[in-house]
């Protein structure tokens, strides 16, 4: 492995062990079983250039191996014919995919295939987030801009469109300025979410 090196990996909050082999290939190469990732190397390559390509492709790997397993769920693409059938003339939606890959929105929505993409980070919010969501893409099948006659197409499918706005207003900003936050604000900010949810429950 050398010194450079760990024997994990760490990526979204999960533990991966790392084996690395030196072989005659010309590129990088990376597997995953189970929860180990595997590394072909070419010789030549030092372990300071090494270093950086393993976390990047191991990433990308497993970012990948996650978004397939959640899309395996159907729960999603049932709220979405519910969410679908608000609407006077209801959009045809075959599949929902949680993807990781669309990182600046949180949904889209294709005619064409009939698929909504999602942000993975949806599948953690609560429910009625995800409906706002959904009907929000669906909303732009009759009318493409975000006019006033898009919110108010919106809000009369999904009431708590304002309230999902906010709260995925919150999660934006918490998720950009979570590193600059002390210690003792981090603690502060998960120790009331856990009482809110307590509350809530």
């Amino acid at each position: 492995m050398g010194t450079m090196f760990p024997d994990k990996i760490h990526v979204d909050g999960e533990t991966f062990a790392l084996t690395i082999e030196r072989k005659r290939v010309k590129n990088v190469n990376v597997r995953l079983r189970g929860s180990t990732v595997f590394i072909s190397a070419p010789p030549h390559l030092s372990e300071k250039d090494l270093k950086p390509m393993v976390e990047k492709l191991a990433g990308k790997l497993i970012r990948r191996a996650h978004s397939q397993r959640i899309n395996e769920e159907d729960d999603a693409l049932a709220l979405a014919g519910k969410v679908a059938r608000r609407f006077l003339e209801p959009p045809e939606v075959d599949r929902v995919l949680f993807v990781t890959n669309q990182r600046s929105r949180w949904g889209s929505y294709s005619g064409k295939t009939r698929t909504i993409r999602l942000n993975a980070a949806l599948r953690s919010m609560p429910k009625w987030v995800l409906e706002a969501v959904i009907a929000h893409e669906l909303a732009h099948v009759a009318h493409p801009n975000h006019s006033q006659e898009f919110w108010a197409l919106l809000r009369e499918v999904c009431p708590e469109t304002e309230k999902a706005n906010a709260f995925l207003a919150g999660v934006s900003w918490l998720g950009h300025n979570w590193q600059r936050l002390s210690p003792a604000e981090q603690e502060l900010l998960i120790s009331d979410g856990e009482r809110n949810g307590r509350t809530s429950a």
